[in-house]
């Protein structure tokens, strides 16, 4: 079975479940300028974090990226995460369960 969303129709702010009850675990998250979401962990994840519209600068661990429309993040979620929108933004967030092999 195929399931398809639009990232666009979902309700929630800042955050919409897109698949949900389903893995990987897939989240929208939407973004004004100037809007961050606090610093927080997802442990047991990897995380993919695809910019498809605006700006975000993510601060991961110790490091600050500039991320614009396509860019592509991927890292492991035990490292504290903080994105801040350097202008409106929408992030496709991927936390896939870490695989032991």
């Amino acid at each position: 079975m195929t399931t398809v969303r639009s990232l666009s129709d979902l309700e929630g702010t800042p955050h919409a479940v897109v698949f949900p009850d389903a893995e990987p675990r897939t989240i929208r998250l939407a973004l004004d300028a100037g809007e961050s979401v606090a610093p927080h962990t997802h442990p047991d994840r990897e995380i993919v974090f695809h910019v498809t519209d605006g700006t975000v600068e993510l601060d991961v661990g110790d490091g600050t990226h500039e991320l614009s429309a396509g860019d592509v993040a991927r890292f492991d979620g035990a490292r504290e995460i903080s994105p801040r929108a350097t202008e409106s933004a929408t992030v496709l967030v991927v936390l896939a369960k870490r695989s032991d092999g």
